[in-house]
């Protein structure tokens, strides 16, 4: 993926002068030096990140074997740091026989393997990378000599607040900085319009190499937070070039293109074009004009922008400067994969599988076609982020949710399997209203959700209507793991095109990103998601899944859970509890894992649904329309209401009747809205095809 780079070698000797601004220009000898070093030391550190992943020393909590591997039973009792007064010899004895069990599971040829194939593809993109960065700033020497000198950052996770910032960017700079600590770099003294411009040319110079993988995404983290900028000055420059790109590419002629391509050199699987020389960033590639169309256009300003020149800008890009192909390629042939043909093969393995487009349209009783030609090109972005419902009450629901999501990033939707969501979602608002499960709340509540699950003491009276919620869980969760595989494949062939992408789901939604990272693992394909959020995830927390998850994130890897949810503890309960609930509890045992506890929010897994805004707001997610976080919760307090009057009403026509017959009433009342549901989705889907 990374051997053949995209850009004409260069010798300093062939610099040329411009007026135009350029990294060259702004930068002395020295600060160019310090700035390839930062990218040194920021690739670096990432590269432990994967490192510690497969550490057994390695874990949130404080390790004292860690400070003795190596050494042997004796020497472990003679270690005078251990006070054997004072030491708490169930506890380490307790970290011994689990750092063993760690180590065990490490050192299994399958997590070998994964481990050298993810530090594999991580060198190829850090060299490649360092390559392009060292040629165009400084020289490939040093640039080679510096990723051997520089070390994992060390620096304190302490943040400073920057000046004119909201509340929430504040929050957001907190979490950011915690995950990817600045480093010491001479360049953060610079004035702030340098800084910026160094990070723009950053991520234009990430874009040459023709796709902007998670890797690149988390590397201009790092920048970004080393050179003391706020988050949103990234995001809103990658919504600026993203909007240049596409507009640029009007003003390209493909069959112009295609022509040029064949003559040039008909064994060249892309373009070359030259690299910008060190002084003036000029075009010295084989045909001077590749870079007319950006210039042509008007977009040199908002390639350029922040005082860059367009020349400079249009040399960083390289050949993603001049072909619509390429630019097509990184927005996935300009959304279309999203929501085309590709999604229409999907959709005979999982029912309804397609990507539906939050923004540009909210039609989601159309198709996905439709949506795809009444989409706002101004929604295109340089990120993805995926959203996917666990349940479902009403096919808004798919949707609704995920508008909470700003935008910074194209965001869809994953429509799955809706029967069986329709089915589930229907079971379990009959349930929550039930007399037996309102009698069975206070049970539990009393024995904790963990000493009913290890004892299995459920209410008989709750066991007996169980039935209506069991099964359709079981054929919804069994969906999940193949809607997952589907989903990886759906990134493994590039339906994003070559951005990253952010997966985002609740319930059974957590548990299809579940399925398809682990799908992701096996099949080796690293570099494609950025962030993962699991929310009352139906899922083990056990180390080693979320082990194999966390190789192929590049950046956050979060599970929500509460241990309020005595819901999702109900349906998980014939399922492999000596796992673990992540949904449930924190995941322990590796590094690398953000647990957040939200059982202070959430009282109960129906909850979720409208607290989506609220969680990510906690978490110090990067982009939030907090308009949407109040509708959120202006709709949850309704829903209550109505719940409670619903239990009531239950109650009253219960009367005398045992829990048998209302589980009888209950399987008629959810046969009834099941129905009611599928007859308007059909007929939806008879007006659609008219």
């Amino acid at each position: 993926m990374f051997k053949h780079a995209p850009w004409a070698s260069h010798d300093e000797g062939d610099e040329k002068k411009s007026d135009e601004q350029s990294l060259s220009t702004i930068l002395d000898s020295s600060q160019r030096s310090e700035l390839t070093l930062l990218i040194a030391s920021a690739t670096s550190s990432m590269r432990k990140v994967i490192e510690d992943t497969f550490d057994p020393s390695q874990t949130e909590a404080p390790d004292f074997m860690g400070e003795m591997t190596g050494l042997s039973d004796e020497e472990k009792i003679m270690n005078p740091n251990i006070d054997t007064g004072t030491v708490d010899v169930e506890t380490y004895d307790k970290q011994r026989k689990e750092h063993e069990q760690r180590a065990k599971e490490i050192s299994a040829p399958k997590m070998k393997e994964l481990k050298e194939a993810s530090l594999k593809f991580f060198d190829e993109w850090r060299e490649t990378v360092l390559q392009r960065v060292g040629e165009v700033v400084n020289s490939k020497e040093t640039a080679v000599k510096q990723k051997e000198e520089a070390k994992p950052n060390k620096a304190e996770l302490k943040t400073k607040k920057l000046s004119g910032e909201s509340e929430e960017e504040k929050h957001v700079a907190t979490a950011l900085h915690e995950l990817y600590p600045p480093i010491s770099t001479s360049l953060e003294s610079l004035p702030e319009e340098k800084r910026r411009l160094i990070l723009h040319s950053m991520l234009l110079l990430l874009l040459s190499l023709e796709h902007y993988i998670a890797h690149s995404r988390i590397l201009l983290l790092y920048v970004t937070s080393s050179l003391k900028l706020p988050v949103r000055v990234l995001a809103e420059d990658e919504t600026k070039i993203a909007k240049g790109l596409l507009e640029a590419a009007k003003h390209m002629s493909g069959e112009e293109e295609t022509r040029k391509k064949a003559e040039e050199n008909k064994d060249s699987r892309k373009w070359k074009v030259g690299l910008a020389t060190v002084a003036g960033a000029a075009i010295v590639g084989v045909t001077g004009g590749l870079a007319a169309p950006l210039v042509a256009a008007g977009i040199g300003g908002v390639m350029g922008g922040l005082g860059l020149g367009a020349t400079a800008a249009a040399g960083y890009l390289g050949t993603l400067a001049g072909s619509t192909v390429l630019v097509g390629g990184l927005f996935g042939a300009y959304g279309g994969r999203m929501t085309g043909q590709m999604m229409d093969n999907y959709a005979r393995e999982v029912e309804d599988f397609a990507f539906l487009p939050v923004r540009g349209t909210h039609k989601e009783t159309e198709d996905e076609k439709e949506t795809a030609k009444d989409a706002e090109k101004e929604d295109r972005r340089l990120r993805v982020t995926v959203g996917i419902s666990g349940w479902l009450t009403e096919k808004e629901e798919i949707v609704t949710p995920w508008r909470v999501i700003g935008k910074d990033a194209e965001v869809f939707a994953l429509r799955w399997e809706l029967e069986a969501l329709m089915h589930l979602g229907n079971s379990l608002n009959s349930m929550v209203s039930s007399a037996a499960w309102g009698y069975a709340q206070s049970e539990i509540i009393k024995r904790t959700i963990f000493a009913s699950l290890a004892s299995a003491m459920w209410p008989l009276g709750l066991l007996k209507v169980s039935r209506i919620v069991d099964n359709p869980f079981s054929v919804a969760k069994s969906r999940s793991e193949k809607a997952g595989a589907v989903l990886a494949d759906a990134l493994i062939n590039k339906a994003q095109g070559e951005r990253p992408v952010t997966l985002v789901g609740y319930s059974l939604g957590a548990r299809v990103i579940y399925s398809c990272l682990r799908t992701l693992a096996e099949r080796k394909a690293f570099g494609l998601v950025e962030s993962v959020v699991l929310i009352g995830a139906p899922v083990p927390a056990d180390a080693a899944d979320w082990r194999i998850m966390r190789t192929v994130v590049a950046g956050r890897l979060i599970n929500v859970f509460s241990e309020h949810d005595y819901i999702l503890g109900f349906l998980y309960r014939t399922s492999s509890i000596q796992y673990g609930v992540a949904g449930l509890q924190k995941v322990e045992g590796m590094k690398g894992i953000e647990n957040v506890d939200v059982s202070e929010m959430v009282t109960g897994h129906l909850r979720y649904r409208y607290l989506v805004g609220s969680i990510l707001e906690k978490i110090g997610f990067e982009d939030i329309e907090m308009g949407e976080v109040m509708k959120e919760q202006e709709a949850l307090k309704l829903v209550e209401e109505e719940e409670e009057r619903e239990r009531k009403k239950q109650e009253e026509k219960v009367g005398n009747k045992d829990a048998e017959e209302e589980a009888k009433d209950l399987e008629k009342k959810v046969e009834q809205k099941q129905q009611r549901s599928m007859m308007q989705i059909a007929a939806e889907k008879l007006r659609i095809s008219r």
